[in-house]
């Protein structure tokens, strides 16, 4: 069953570590993809997402410009990273464990996000929707994101880890609607 991801409740953020003693928060504003979830089976259900680079917001716009720089994203030459799944492992009714492949500047590395279902209900609209939540850290220089600048009391500008947090809801197409789009 085809499901669409509801923009104006989903965000995809991140957290580095800034001078080893804050973090900075970020998002990105544009994405798209498809999810087949296969509500009887959760372990049969596919994700493929594509993230734009450049609508990285960090609320800095010194900052997001050189986190699209050829330093970091290099947004102009790699304007997407993707997420494709591979597998999903069920733990129990709440929880799983999706891996699959992120690709960042045409490097793929296979990460496993820890998802919880976070419940499901029936929208104004009179349309289905599930919530979930979906955590994962990634080592940025995996994907050659390594820029960084050694701190003059030790220590590095820009964390190698980074911790990545998607909040997910998303919405069952109708049935006529999704007929009508094979059907054309």
């Amino acid at each position: 069953m085809s499901w669409t991801i509801d923009s104006h409740h989903t965000q995809i953020q991140f957290v580095a570590r800034h001078m080893m003693i804050t973090k900075v928060h970020g998002q990105f504003e544009n994405y798209s993809g498809t999810v087949e979830l296969d509500e009887t089976n959760p372990a049969n259900t596919k994700v493929d997402i594509q993230i734009e680079t450049a609508s990285i917001n960090t609320r800095d716009s010194k900052r997001d410009g050189h986190l699209r720089s050829a330093d970091f994203f290099n947004s102009e030459a790699y304007p997407n990273m993707t997420f494709k799944s591979k597998k999903v492992n069920v733990l129990d009714d709440m929880h799983a464990q999706m891996v699959g492949d992120l690709t960042i500047r045409d490097v793929t590395h296979e990460v496993t996000l820890k998802v919880e279902f976070e419940g499901k209900g029936l929208t104004p609209f009179k349309t289905e929707a599930y919530g979930f939540t979906g955590t994962t850290r990634i080592n940025r220089k995996d994907w050659g994101l390594s820029w960084n600048m050694a701190l003059e009391t030790g220590g590095w500008l820009v964390s190698d880890e980074i911790d990545i947090s998607i909040e997910l809801e998303l919405v069952k197409v109708p049935e006529t609607v999704e007929a009508a789009t094979q059907a054309a």
